[in-house]
């Protein structure tokens, strides 16, 4: 049964000065690594490329924390609140694109930085999945989160029915710690299920990953 608690479910408190060291290299953080070549942050101008984006059901009817009903508006606020997190240290939004502009896919951060933990969201578009960007763009991502970021813990979370999640964070190593009720920004809620990996695990099974495939 889901349960109320909010992530992460493991919780060590950090110094004040790595807190503070993490809030920094969020703030500075201005593109994401991942599959093709990666993702700039957020700007205010891109409120109609991602909200053509979102409007696809395929992409925001799995994901609990795009805003709904997907409108300019409610996507603006959506970006706008991403920047305000980013000037505190505290999260970010990235967007890729096709060569067209189109955009080709999102990462969504939130940062907790006194206890060193971090999530990361997001979707690629219909024409990206299923041609191995997933997994390879999720593995860099979050070797710059534990890198680039400083941090000790991801936790990440999906929806029952979101079994190309599942599947990509047990592939990563992930593990399956529960379940809590994840609120979306209208207020409604779902049960979605919690992964974790913390640096230690993930920096073996990276050593392991470039030994056998010569890709973190």
């Amino acid at each position: 049964m889901a349960e109320t608690r909010s992530i992460p479910l493991t919780r060590h408190a950090v110094s004040d000065e790595v807190a503070r060291r993490i809030r920094d290299a969020v703030r500075m953080a201005e593109a994401l690594p991942g599959a093709g070549g990666g993702s700039r942050a957020v700007r205010a101008q891109d409120v109609d490329s991602l909200t053509h984006f979102f409007e696809d059901p395929a992409i925001h009817l799995p994901i609990y924390s795009i805003p709904r009903p997907v409108t300019a508006e409610t996507v603006r606020h959506f970006i706008q609140a991403h920047i305000e997190e980013k000037g505190r240290g505290e999260g970010g939004l990235f967007l890729s694109f096709f060569d067209d502009g189109r955009v080709a896919g999102y990462s969504d951060i939130q940062i907790w930085p006194h206890w060193a933990a971090g999530e990361l969201g997001g979707a690629l578009h219909p024409e990206r999945q299923s041609q191995g960007h997933g997994v390879l763009g999720a593995a860099r991502s979050f070797d710059w989160m534990f890198q680039v970021l400083g941090l000790e813990l991801i936790c990440e979370t999906a929806s029952r029915e979101n079994i190309r999640t599942a599947k990509l964070l047990d592939a990563l190593g992930f593990a399956l710690m529960g379940e809590v009720i994840s609120y979306r920004p209208d207020g409604s809620s779902r049960p979605s299920r919690v992964w974790e990996i913390n640096r230690e695990t993930w920096e073996v099974l990276r050593a392991h990953r470039v030994k056998r495939f010569g890709e973190g």
